[in-house]
C-alpha cells in the first residue's frame, strides 16, 4: 500500500537548482534512506513532504488518514513551554491523560504530606478505564533511555542537543503511519543509537531518514534514495548493496560520457568545417549535435574534498596526567586517572552522556582546571580542538572573512603555500560560496568550515568531539582516509560506531563514578567484549542451577506418564509463575509511579523484560508437563 507519492518536484534557490523532476513513493512498512552530500537539498526534500516548505512544482500525494511525523535537525520549540507541554501537547484523549498522570506523579513526590491523594486515585481510574497503562509505561521507557526528567523544566534551560532528544521522544511517542527524521542519531550517546536502532527496526512504522550512521543505516532501511546533481537515484537494499550499486552506476555513466566525448570531438570538427551556407541542409545534425553537448557537459567530474595541512613537530614528551582528580559536586568525573599519551596514538571515548567525556577533553586543552592531580603538556603540542558546540563565529560574517581571520596564507602537507580562497576550494567552498554570509550556510557546511578552521593551526594533538554530526558521507569518507594517515595524537569521541571502528586502537570507557576503563580494541570488540562476559554469566549462573537440580533429583528416562521428578518441577513451575506474575504487577506498579529516579527507571524496565521472559519460558515448560498423564 502506497502512503506517499512524489511526482515531478521542483525546487530552487535563485539560480541554484536543488533537485528538477523527483518522482518516487513510499510503500507502508517501507524504511527508506535518503542520501545526498551537504548543500545538495536534503533537508528542504524533507521539509517540504512534511507541509514545512513549498516546492516550485510537482505533487505530493498522501493517502488519506496518514499520519506524517518530522524530526527536523534543530527543533523549533517554545523555549518558554515546559518539556510535559511540549512532549504531550497532541490533543489525543490518552496524552492529556498521560501528561496530568505524570505531573501529579512528580507533585507527589516533590511534597508527599501535602498531596491530595484522592487527585491520583480519580486519574488513575481514568487511566484504567482508558487502558492507557501499556502507553504510560512506554512513554517511562522513552524518556528513561533519552535520559529525559524532570518534566516541569523549560525547554530554555536545556542545550542544543538535549533539545533535540526531546524532540525524538515527542516524535517516537505520537502515534504516526510515517516518520520523517533528519539525523535522528546527533546527539546521542552510543548506548542511545543502539537502542533507537533496535526499536526502528523491529517497528512497523514507515520511515524516511537523513543519518551520516552508516551502521545504523545497514540495520534499519532496505532502500536508499539517492540525491545527487538534481536527480534522485533508487536502489533495493541496504547502505552496503548501495555503495556497490552506486560505483556500477558511476562506471557506467562514465564509460557513456567518454563515448560520447569522443563523438562530440569528431561532430565538433565537423561542425567548425560545415559551410554556412548549407546550414539549412543539415539542421537536424546540428540540433543533434547540440544534444551531444549538453550530454558531455551535464555531467561534470565532482570535485574532491581535499583535507590538507602541513602538521608541527611533535615532540618526544606529549602529556602526562598524574593522579587527576574531578568533580561537580556530587557528580565524580575522574578519580586519581594516571595516562601518558604517545606519539601517533589513536584513542576513543566512550560513555553515556553528562559522564564527563567532554569535560575531560577541557582539562586536556587547559580550559577547565583539575580538583587536584597534574597535567603536564609537552612543549611541542598543538592542539586542534573540533568541540561539538560547533563553529562560534558571527553569523553575518562571510566565509572568506573566516578563514582571512586566521590566516591569509596557509601551507600545506608537501610544503607548498596556497592563498585562504584556495584553502577553501580544497574544501568545497567554491569562489561564489566564499562570499556567502555564515547564516546562509547549510548544518553541514558550517561544520565543515569549522572543520577547517580547527586544521588551519597545523595540529599535532587533533581533538574530534562529535565531528560526524551533519556532516554528509562523502566528507566523512574524505574525513575518515585523512586521519588515517594523521601522523600526530587523535582522541575522537563519537557515536558513529562505524567511524570509531576505522579510526580508533583503543578505547577510554567511562563507567562512571570517576572510573575510565583502557580497552584494547575497537568499540565493535569493546561490545562483543560485553556480550561475551554477559553470556558467559548467564552460562554460569545456568550451569549452577543444573547442578544444583542434578543433586536434588536423580536423573529419570523421559515416559509418556509424569514422573516423580516432572510433578515435582509442574508444581514448581506453578509457584515460579504465580511468584514472576507478583513480580511483574510490582515492576509495572513502580514504573507506573515514577517515584524512582533514572538509573531505578532503567533497572526496573530491563528487569521487567526479563520477568516476561521467564514467563513465556515457564509457561511453555507447564504446558508440555500438563500434557502428561500423571
Amino acid at each position: 500500500m502506497n502512503l506517499l507519492s512524489v511526482e515531478q518536484l521542483t525546487k530552487s534557490y535563485g539560480d541554484k537548482v536543488l533537485f528538477r523532476d523527483l518522482n518516487f513513493g513510499i510503500q507502508k512498512g517501507e524504511k527508506v534512506a535518503l542520501v545526498a552530500r551537504n548543500g545538495t537539498g536534503k533537508s528542504t526534500l524533507l521539509r517540504i513532504i512534511a507541509g514545512l516548505d513549498t516546492a516550485d512544482g510537482g505533487t505530493i500525494s498522501v493517502r488519506k488518514d496518514t499520519k506524517i511525523i518530522y524530526l527536523e535537525q534543530e527543533p523549533p520549540f517554545d523555549q518558554e513551554k515546559t518539556i510535559s507541554e511540549i512532549l504531550f501537547s497532541s490533543e489525543q484523549p490518552v496524552m492529556s491523560l498521560i501528561k496530568e498522570y505524570e505531573l501529579l506523579l512528580e507533585e507527589q513526590s516533590s511534597d508527599p504530606d501535602r498531596f491530595d491523594h484522592r487527585r491520583l486515585e480519580t486519574v488513575t481510574a481514568r487511566m484504567d478505564a482508558e487502558q492507557a497503562w501499556d502507553y504510560e509505561v512506554r512513554v517511562r521507557q522513552v524518556l528513561s533511555r533519552l535520559d529525559i526528567h524532570d518534566l516541569k523544566q523549560p525547554i530554555r534551560t536545556f542545550s542544543g542537543g538535549q533539545q533535540k532528544r526531546i524532540a525524538l521522544a515527542k516524535v517516537l511517542l505520537e502515534p504516526a503511519d510515517l516518520l520523517i527524521l533528519d539525523e535522528p542519531t546527533n546527539h546521542l550517546d552510543v548506548e542511545m543509537v543502539e537502542w533507537l536502532e533496535e526499536l526502528l527496526s523491529r517497528s512497523t512504522l514507515s520511515l524516511l531518514l537523513v543519518t551520516h550512521d552508516r551502521y545504523f543505516l545497514d540495520q534499519v532501511c532496505s532502500k536508499v534514495y539517492e540525491l545527487d546533481r538534481g536527480q534522485l537515484f533508487g536502489y533495493e537494499g541496504n547502505y552496503s548493496f548501495f555503495l556497490e550499486k552506486k560505483a556500477e552506476r558511476e562506471e557506467m555513466e562514465s564509460r557513456t560520457v567518454d563515448k560520447a566525448r569522443n563523438i562530440f570531438r569528431t561532430e565538433l570538427e565537423w561542425a567548425r568545417r560545415m559551410p554556412k551556407a548549407r546550414g539549412t541542409k543539415s539542421k537536424s545534425r546540428m540540433d543533434a549535435f547540440h544534444e551531444l553537448k549538453k550530454k558531455v557537459s551535464g555531467r561534470k567530474q565532482d570535485d574532491a574534498l581535499e583535507l590538507d595541512i602541513k602538521m608541527n613537530r611533535i615532540g618526544g614528551k606529549i602529556i602526562e596526567l598524574k593522579k587527576v582528580y574531578k568533580r561537580y559536586d556530587e557528580k565524580v568525573i575522574l578519580k586519581g586517572f594516571d595516562y601518558t599519551f604517545r606519539t601517533g596514538e589513536r584513542v576513543g571515548i566512550v560513555g553515556k552522556n553528562g559522564c564527563g567525556k567532554s569535560t575531560f577533553l577541557n582539562m586536556l586543552t587547559g580550559k577547565d582546571e583539575p580538583d587536584s592531580g597534574k597535567i603536564n603538556v609537552g612543549e611541542t603540542v598543538v592542539f586542534g580542538y573540533y568541540a561539538q558546540s560547533g563553529l562560534l563565529v558571527k553569523q553575518d560574517k562571510r566565509v572568506i572573512e573566516v578563514v582571512k581571520d586566521h590566516a591569509e596564507i596557509i601551507r600545506l602537507s608537501d610544503g607548498s603555500k596556497v592563498s585562504a580562497s584556495q584553502f577553501l576550494q580544497l574544501f568545497q567552498f567554491p569562489p561564489e560560496m566564499q562570499q556567502t554570509f555564515v547564516s546562509r550556510l547549510s548544518g553541514g557546511e558550517k561544520r565543515r568550515l569549522h572543520l577547517l578552521t580547527v586544521l588551519l593551526r597545523n595540529p599535532n594533538f587533533l581533538i574530534l568531539d562529535e565531528p560526524t554530526n551533519d556532516l554528509d558521507l562523502l566528507t566523512l569518507a574524505t574525513l575518515e582516509e585523512f586521519l588515517l594517515h594523521f601522523n600526530g595524537v587523535l582522541v575522537l569521541v563519537s557515536h558513529d560506531r562505524y567511524f570509531m571502528d576505522k579510526l580508533v586502537d583503543h578505547l577510554f570507557v567511562f563507567e562512571g563514578d570517576g572510573v575510565i576503563r583502557d580497552f584494547n580494541g575497537t568499540y565493535s570488540e569493546y561490545r562483543d567484549d560485553l556480550d561475551d562476559r554477559a553470556a558467559a554469566r548467564k552460562k554460569e549462573e545456568a550451569q549452577k542451577r543444573t547442578a544444583q537440580e542434578s543433586r536434588s533429583t536423580p536423573p529419570t528416562v523421559a515416559r509418556k506418564k509424569m514422573s516423580f521428578k516432572e510433578k515435582t518441577e509442574f508444581e514448581k513451575l506453578g509457584k515460579d509463575i504465580e511468584s514472576l506474575e507478583t513480580e511483574k504487577a510490582e515492576l509495572m506498579k513502580q514504573l507506573n509511579e515514577g517515584t524512582g529516579d533514572h538509573s531505578r527507571l532503567l533497572e526496573w524496565s530491563s528487569r521487567l523484560e526479563s520477568v516476561l521472559a521467564g514467563i513465556d519460558e515457564k509457561s511453555l515448560r507447564w504446558l508440555e508437563l500438563s500434557e502428561l498423564e500423571s
